[in-house]
């Protein structure tokens, strides 16, 4: 009987489990594609080291914020304010990982290394499109920090959203187009129906800020295509990629 109040503090929560569990498979995406030899990374730009520290470091800050808000109903006040404070790392946070994103691509377009089965139209999109939704999200989740059922759902959409460039990593993208786009699409809305069936189970119906996270992962897939086949923006990527 002892061990069960240690069994208890010890289990993670539905929201932890999922923050963990996208993180570690964004993580791992990344890793089998180098292991796999796509990437050479000796001979990778700064820029990409650079913003893949920032990501991991992202990453690390946000499953210590899953933890440390899953445990503060169990360990006091001193630990959601420890989690308050540590969340304001965000505001830095945050346009370092799209700034970084944006340069990543910029360069990637001007040294033709982008991914070869994508135009460079369409990588200029999906970097950029995704990249400001994921900020638009997490900014959206800061503002409703004191009401933790909208928080915890939009800082984990915002986490959904960084796993497109995952996906590209794991799904045989050259013998899916044009249809890789909206196989991760599929993929990305079934991490959003683990949250609606846990909304339905508890609340008996979809929490509002669940819709905005499938509307934002919608919205970042419809934007991406559209914009990769919009004429100035293709002129655009072009100029870019012989700068």
């Amino acid at each position: 009987m002892a061990t069960l109040p240690r069994a208890r503090l010890g289990a993670l929560s539905f929201w932890q489990t999922m923050t963990i569990a996208l993180s570690a498979f964004i993580v791992f995406a990344f890793a089998q594609f180098a292991l796999r030899g796509f990437v050479d990374y000796r001979a990778a730009p700064p820029i990409m080291h650079l913003h893949g520290m920032i990501m991991v470091a992202w990453l690390g800050l946000l499953v210590t914020q899953a933890k440390l808000a899953g445990n503060a109903g169990r360990t006091g006040r001193s630990t959601l304010a420890i989690h308050r404070r540590l969340g304001w790392a965000s505001v830095v946070m945050v346009p370092l990982m799209v700034g970084s994103m944006s340069a990543l691509c910029l360069t990637a377009l001007r040294l033709h290394i982008q991914p070869p089965f994508f135009t460079p139209g369409y990588f200029l999109a999906t970097v950029h499109v995704g990249g400001l939704l994921f900020a638009f999200m997490v900014a959206l989740a800061v503002s409703y920090r004191r009401r933790s059922d909208w928080h915890r759902r939009l800082i984990l959409g915002s986490t959904i959203l960084l796993t497109d460039p995952a996906l590209g990593r794991v799904l045989p993208m050259p013998l899916i187009v044009p249809w890789g786009e909206w196989v991760s699409l599929a993929i990305q809305l079934g991490f959003v129906a683990l949250i609606l069936r846990r909304d339905r189970r508890t609340l008996g119906r979809a929490h509002p800020a669940t819709v905005a996270v499938a509307m934002a992962v919608l919205l970042s897939h419809v934007l991406t295509e559209l914009l990769a086949i919009t004429p100035w923006w293709i002129d655009l990527a072009r100029r870019i990629a012989s700068a």
